[in-house]
């Protein structure tokens, strides 16, 4: 049965009575079968109003993202005005590299200020009801416009900084898509149980190898005297993936293998101790370097190292910090932490 229209003086947020509406008839009848003045009827509201609040029937679902990212642009052009400035009188001091990391926080520090305190809205209610609204190729159409314009932010701020074009635009687009998959991400598993903040910190985490920084690479060289043991072990059993191998004279052989997101984490006495007894049983002390995997699943890949040939020095564990750690000694004497993030205490682990 039909909805009476509303009546008599809407309630005090219109623009949120506008949006409610707008979404009961996207789902009730589809999105292109809803016109402007069918909205402005069921929020009880004249259709002249309904255009004081929202310029389409479009900016009802983009409207709070768009003002973030019209934040975004002018953040990231005033902080490169800025640090262009700057940098005109402290050259020589700063260098090139220094200038593209810091555009790099820039960057990281702007899009952590999009996803905060974003609260669910009509984008979300679309993403999960885009059959149901009709939305397919509404929400396609416009997640590019919005895709675009935050990579074309992100890359104009890192040029200005000196990064060259291409790694400038392969960063932005990267940063856009890191927004958008947030989003849609935080959308499905259910906007209200958790805050987009969390979901964009993974996504900028998964983008941020993009960004430049005055040391593009960390290499572990580890010798191994049994080395085809080593690479069976590290590449098909753990699952690095082999970038490169060479072979040299003398019966010199090396392969790189990558191993995702590459940090080197300092540890004072202190902190080495609290972590052994965190991670262990306390039978089983850091080596003065030890090297640590995030996988997707601490408890499985132990099992399959230990059956590879590893030796347990202590089983998965939850440490305090919501991470489940195990510790093992690999071939070439590496010891090994295995780490499973597990995410805020609430979320489902599979999150991670």
């Amino acid at each position: 049965m039909p909805r009476e229209p509303r009546t008599g003086r809407p309630r005090a947020s219109s623009r949120e009575t506008l949006a409610e509406a707008a979404c009961e008839l996207f789902l009730e009848r589809g999105f292109e079968q809803t016109s402007i003045a069918d909205i402005a009827s069921r929020a009880g509201v004249s259709r002249s109003s309904f255009f004081n609040y929202f310029a389409s029937k479009s900016d009802i679902l983009w409207s709070a993202l768009d003002e973030r990212v019209r934040a975004l642009e002018e953040r990231l052009r005033g902080d490169g005005a800025t640090s262009a400035a700057a940098s005109a009188t402290a050259d020589a001091s700063l260098g090139a590299s220094g200038r593209a990391g810091g555009a790099a926080s820039a960057v990281t520090s702007a899009l952590t200020a999009l996803g905060a305190g974003f609260t669910p809205d009509s984008l979300a209610l679309a993403v999960v009801n885009t059959d149901a609204m009709g939305l397919e190729a509404e929400l396609e159409r416009e997640a590019s416009v919005r895709r675009s314009r935050i990579a074309a932010a992100v890359a104009t701020r890192l040029h200005a900084a000196g990064v060259d074009r291409l790694e400038a635009d392969v960063a932005g687009a990267a940063h856009g898509g890191a927004v958008l998959a947030a989003i849609e991400a935080w959308a499905h598993g259910g906007a209200g149980r958790a805050p987009l903040a969390g979901f964009l910190a993974r996504a900028l985490v998964v983008a941020a190898p993009t960004l430049p920084t005055a040391v593009r690479q960390l290499r572990v060289v580890a010798r191994a005297e049994r080395f085809d043991e080593a690479l069976a072990f590290y590449r098909d059993e753990l699952g690095l993936v082999e970038r490169e191998s060479h072979e040299g004279e003398g019966d010199a052989r090396v392969a790189i293998l990558a191993a995702g997101e590459a940090t080197l984490e300092l540890s004072n006495a202190g902190q080495v101790a609290l972590i052994d007894r965190v991670e262990t049983d306390g039978d089983a002390p850091s080596d003065a370097i030890r090297l640590a995997f995030e996988v997707g699943d601490a408890d499985g890949m132990t099992e399959r190292l230990v059956a590879a040939g590893a030796k347990l020095e202590a089983s998965a564990r939850q440490t305090p910090w919501r991470s489940l750690n195990s510790r093992l000694r690999g071939p070439a004497g590496l010891q090994i932490t295995l780490f499973q993030e597990l995410g805020p205490a609430g979320e489902p682990d599979s999150l991670t």
